[in-house]
């Protein structure tokens, strides 16, 4: 698990680490200079090209704050080994801090080349330093004229722990922002980072440990994090001694007449993730399709037309269940809308509700004339039980909400804290970087690829986190991990079939491979 962080956070780690731990600032200053250093470097020696420092002449443009200082620092250690490179300045010299001043005075007494009368033309590879995180307001007039030069030109960018001109907090740029092809952050990913457009503008980000205490759970006042490939550890725990109800009974409402694909992905994905029993409960023209496509799953059918019968079937179907899957191709008949109150009213065990079943809510909440946002919230967590997972993309969460699709592009974290204020339940917001929201915590998802926008893929993540959720794993978790393992299975079927001709069916066939790493 790694923290992310934002702009006031990692000013009081920075402060703590410095202060309370005793790591004098000049020290965490060489050691994040040197890992920029080195991240330039290993690009230039794994260039296909012939090899020649001097091909690639470098311009380190720098600020008048840490970050510059950083940038400064960096170019002397690139220079002190051989590189030819040159330091554009940018900003008011006698405002500097104090370490830029020393790190300033250092590259001119190494005879550095420091010039604001640039030929931008020479060079192929920029190191920006311009602003770092602490950068609030809109960009002035001549850094957006250096940022324009950087942006426009065909160079190869690295950025010195953020992009000069991106929000850290928000992910926007503040009038414009350097669009990196590389970032070197410092410690901890940052929340600007994440959250869209913030990574059409870092390139790929490299977590530099640069020496920050550990210690710092206290610190973090919002509590969010990503995994990586460490945290398939949490994935649960199989025994030898173990038989098909060791690992849970998923129940998957889901289909309707001639829409079967829903509640196929679903519960294959969920078999796929190690649930013991998966059965299907669907309008009875899906049965010959999934007898035949997935002989494991039970399946229980129902006629197109509401009979008091389904309601006692149904009950005793949630009965059976470890947890329940509800909405994917559902539909939005009043039959879809009855199954959906049954289950709310009379489920005991964790419950997913997905897709069409999102969208009865919505429309139940605009029939009981609910219209601000908290009203809204309030009503779904009067009339949800506990243990229960809500998943909605972006367009979904408006219609919820009852509020407009840009406000919540906005700001996401923004929509996620009000969607769990004061409520036990659990939101999994559907964006290219999704939000796993609960309590006080946010889990940012950073596996998957734009080749997984396409048909069926939410359907495979609610079967993937039903099944961690029928073999064990707290609902919460289960909703974090599950996201995070639908993602690498994006990823390495990407590997295999590219990102054009990427489906469902792909993903939910990759997961032995994630689940086995």
């Amino acid at each position: 698990m790694k923290n992310i962080v934002d702009s006031v956070e990692m000013k009081a780690i920075d402060k703590y680490t410095i202060e309370k731990i005793g790591i004098p600032g000049v020290v965490l200053m060489e050691r994040a200079a040197l890992a920029v250093a080195n991240t330039v470097k290993k690009y230039i020696e794994s260039d296909t090209s012939p090899p020649s420092k001097s091909r690639n002449k470098i311009l380190t443009v720098c600020g008048i704050g840490n970050n510059g200082a950083d940038g400064i620092a960096a170019a002397r250690i690139l220079y002190m080994q051989g590189y030819e490179i040159d330091i554009l300045l940018s900003g008011n010299l006698s405002k500097g801090t104090e370490l830029f001043r020393q790190q300033l005075s250092i590259a001119q007494n190494l005879g550095i080349s420091i010039d604001n009368n640039i030929d931008w033309n020479e060079y192929t590879i920029i190191i920006d330093g311009i602003f770092g995180i602490g950068l609030n307001k809109e960009v002035r007039e001549n850094q957006r004229e250096v940022i324009e030069h950087i942006n426009k030109g065909n160079y190869t960018v690295f950025a010195v722990d953020i992009p000069s001109g991106l929000s850290a907090d928000t992910g926007k740029p503040l009038g414009i922002a350097v669009k990196a092809d590389y970032t070197i952050t410092f410690g901890f990913y940052k929340t600007g980072q994440l959250l869209y457009p913030g990574p059409q503008y870092t390139g790929a980000v490299n977590i530099a440990d640069i020496g920050f205490s550990s210690h710092i759970d206290h610190l973090l006042s919002k509590k969010r994090f990503t995994y990586d490939a460490v945290d398939l550890d949490k994935l649960p725990n199989r025994t030898a001694y173990s038989n098909k109800g060791s690992y849970g009974k998923v129940l998957v409402i889901a289909g309707s007449v001639n829409v079967s694909g829903a509640c196929y992905f679903s519960a294959k994905a969920a078999y796929r993730s190690g649930a013991g029993l998966v059965k299907v409960m669907t309008a009875v023209e899906n049965r010959i399709i999934l007898q035949t496509q997935l002989p494991e799953a039970l399946v229980v059918t129902y006629e197109n037309r509401w009979e008091e019968a389904i309601t006692l079937e149904l009950l005793r179907e949630l009965e059976w269940a470890s947890v329940v899957v509800i909405g994917p191709g559902l539909g939005l008949s009043e039959l879809s809308q009855r199954l959906l109150e049954i289950v709310v009213k009379n489920v005991n065990v964790p419950l997913i509700i997905d897709a069409d079943a999102i969208t009865l809510l919505a429309g139940d909440i605009s029939k009981n004339g609910y219209m601000d946002v908290k009203e809204r919230i309030k009503y779904l967590s009067g009339i949800l039980p506990a243990k229960t997972i809500l998943t909605p993309h972006l367009k979904e969460l408006s219609v919820l909400l009852g509020c407009p699709l840009k406000e919540i592009k906005n700001n996401l974290l923004k929509a996620a804290d009000v969607c769990t204020e004061q409520n036990r339940i659990r939101f999994i917001i559907k964006d290219t970087h999704t939000i796993v929201a609960g309590e006080n915590k946010r889990y940012i998802n950073l596996s998957g690829n734009h080749g997984m926008a396409t048909g069926g893929m939410g359907d495979a993540l609610t079967g993937i986190i039903a099944a961690f959720i029928a073999q064990g794993s707290e609902y919460t978790e289960a909703a974090e991990l599950g996201v995070y393992v639908h993602g690498l299975a994006g990823d390495k079927a990407s590997e295999e079939k590219g990102y054009y001709s990427l489906i469902a069916s792909d993903v939910i066939d990759m997961l032995p491979k994630v689940l086995k790493m």
